[in-house]
């Protein structure tokens, strides 16, 4: 699955051959027509192929860079390798699995989101941005070699088995994990739809390790949920950041205005357990609620800096916010990633929303996808991207503004001694408030939805709660 994927062409040189110009740039054609079709959604950055081969060309002739050539004795070593490989290794092996293997294992080295994408892998990508796969519901990355969960999908079987963001995966079914490289875990994952898997996990603050049996269910996602609270503020939940997302959420904004019979007090937007996406997406998410009219000063979304000169660029929001100022509450726990945290720190530090929850995951790079023939390719990080105010996440996540741990509250639990309570309102024979307009029946069902609510999802509660204060506030 992606997570906040920047796209830039550039050209992959083999260090034995180095191609003519008109090779490079009819390849470059091909790469971009490859891409468009598999990622559905524009380009950030400039197209203009020639100009971007001459700008790199250029950068690295300053820093010196421009056509290094590998030192003979580590082709000698490489090649040395292959050979000891294909004359003793147990069993006879392909040059184009070694080949496979050693583009896989140079990124394996970088970090944990470099990767090399085969014939399989890179036609998933359009998969993952279209919101429908097969499998667990699980985003995951690799660590100390074991699958650590970075969040699971919203009403998928790995969410409502109760499986957690940095849940560790040590074994799946009679298999054990470690050694593994996350795409064969991954495979191990997916399945017929309907058929179970068991999972051994092991969970921070647990004696022992935790066994879960999940079923393989054809995983589709509904990127943008939405529903009406206390009548008159608004619920968000974004599961994921997709190509359609934004217009899937102004549209669901429009629906929640009419059920409210005009304009929302205030809103809540949902990031948690939301793993990323498309770095588009997120861009203009956050620009459907940000207005910089006036203030007089642009206000900046995300901006991103890398070695290339095409990795640097900074996204600017346009001017309107569909909903006219009213205040925003962002939830985000462990689980909100990549391009969940471009939205909550942009809204964030421009002091648009209140942020409520726990610590996010904390992935501030920017991969991209770059082709290295029309079936291939590898998956790059190139650079890094940075809050409006300048701060890097990577590896520390966004704070929330004000810290609510997901607690649990018992059902009944906040029912006990309200037999006891008494008011005015309950003496018999009391004088009645003729300017009391309330429905006591309207007024007594939005304390029981309330109550239901606290019970149901507490962060949700206390992100309502401060909503509704932040709505007093403003009037």
């Amino acid at each position: 699955m992606l997570s906040a994927t920047t796209i830039i062409i550039k050209e992959s040189k083999f260090f034995l051959e180095l191609p003519s110009r008109r090779e490079k740039m009819l390849k470059k054609k091909v790469s971009y027509s490859v891409l468009m079709a598999i990622f559905a959604t524009s380009s950030l950055f400039p197209l203009n192929l020639s100009a971007a081969e001459e700008e790199y060309d250029e950068s690295h002739q300053q820093t010196g860079q421009t056509n290094q050539r590998i030192p003979l004795e580590d082709v000698q070593r490489f090649s040395n390798a292959i050979s000891e490989i294909k004359k003793y290794y147990v069993k006879p092996i392909s040059d184009k699995e070694l080949f496979d293997n050693a583009i896989r294992g140079m990124l394996s080295g970088l970090d944990p989101h470099s990767s090399y994408l085969d014939e399989n892998e890179f036609k998933e990508l359009q998969t993952a941005t279209n919101g429908e796969f097969g499998g667990l519901g699980i985003e995951v990355t690799m660590e100390d070699g074991v699958v650590k969960v970075i969040t699971p999908l919203v009403d998928t079987p790995a969410y409502k088995a109760g499986i957690k963001s940095g849940d560790y995966i040590v074994k799946l079914g009679s298999k054990s994990v470690q050694g593994l490289e996350l795409k064969d875990a991954v495979e191990l994952m997916r399945g017929k739809p309907g058929s179970p898997i068991d999972l051994t996990i092991v969970r921070k603050g647990t004696e022992k390790p935790l066994k879960f049996t999940l079923m393989r269910e054809k995983i589709m996602i509904q990127s943008v949920k939405s529903k009406l609270l206390d009548k008159q503020y608004g619920y968000i939940r974004l599961t994921q950041f997709q190509a359609q997302t934004d217009k899937d959420m102004e549209k669901a904004v429009a629906d929640l205005k009419k059920q409210a019979g005009g304009e929302l007090k205030g809103l809540v937007l949902d990031l948690r357990n939301n793993p990323g996406g498309l770095l588009d997406s997120a861009i203009q998410i956050s620009d459907a609620f940000l207005d910089n009219s006036k203030k007089g000063k642009p206000e900046i979304v995300v901006y991103t800096q890398g070695r290339l000169p095409g990795s640097k660029f900074t996204a600017v929001a346009k001017p309107s916010d569909i909903l006219h100022h009213a205040p925003m509450v962002v939830l985000i726990n462990s689980g909100s990633a990549s391009a969940s945290e471009i939205v909550a720190g942009a809204l964030k530090d421009n002091k648009r929303a209140i942020i409520v929850g726990t610590r996010s995951f904390g992935k501030g790079s920017v991969q991209t996808v770059l082709p290295l023939d029309s079936k291939r390719g590898i998956k790059l990080t190139t650079a890094l991207y940075y809050t409006p105010s300048g701060i890097s996440i990577q590896a520390k996540g966004i704070t929330p503004d004000i810290i609510v741990e997901e607690i649990a509250i018992p059902k009944g639990i906040s029912n006990k001694g309200n037999e006891i309570d008494l008011s005015e309102a309950d003496l018999s024979g009391h004088f009645a408030n003729q300017n009391d307009t309330e429905n006591p029946l309207v007024v007594k069902q939005t304390l029981k939805d309330k109550q239901n609510l606290m019970q149901e999802d507490y962060q949700l509660y206390a992100a309502l709660t401060i909503l509704e204060g932040l709505a007093v506030a403003q009037r």
